[in-house]
C-alpha cells in the first residue's frame, strides 16, 4: 500500500534533487511530497542519505506506532531525533561557539 511521504532537504547535490523530483512533487524548494510504496521510499532515502554531503535531509512517513509516523534524518543537524520509550522526541544539540575574543 502506498503512503504519503515527505522529505525536506537542505543543500543537497543536484543529482539527488533530480532523483527526488522524478517520484515526488516539490511544492517549495527542498520540500518533496508524494505517495510512494515502501520499496520506492526506502530506495530514495538510501540515495539521499548516501549523497547528502554537507547538506541535511529529513524523511517522514506513516507507520504503525504510537505517533503514527516515523522520522529519519541524514546529515548534520542541530536537531536530532531521539527514541524515548517508543516516542520520537527532538533533542537540540548545542551550537558550536567560537571561543575567539573580540578586541576593540
Amino acid at each position: 500500500m502506498a503512503n504519503l511521504t515527505v522529505i525536506a532537504t537542505t543543500a543537497i547535490p543536484d543529482h539527488v534533487r533530480g532523483a527526488l523530483s522524478r517520484w515526488l512533487t516539490e511544492p517549495m524548494p527542498g520540500l518533496y511530497v508524494g505517495t510512494l510504496s515502501a520499496k520506492v521510499r526506502d530506495e530514495l532515502w538510501k540515495t539521499v542519505s548516501v549523497s547528502v554531503g554537507d547538506g541535511a535531509a529529513v524523511l517522514v512517513f506513516p507507520d504503525n506506532n504510537e505517533q503514527r509516523f516515523t522520522l529519519r534524518t541524514a546529515g548534520q543537524r542541530r536537531r536530532e531525533p531521539v527514541d524515548f520509550d517508543g516516542l520520537t522526541l527532538i533533542a537540540f544539540n548545542p551550537m558550536e561557539v567560537d571561543n575567539k575574543t573580540i578586541t576593540s
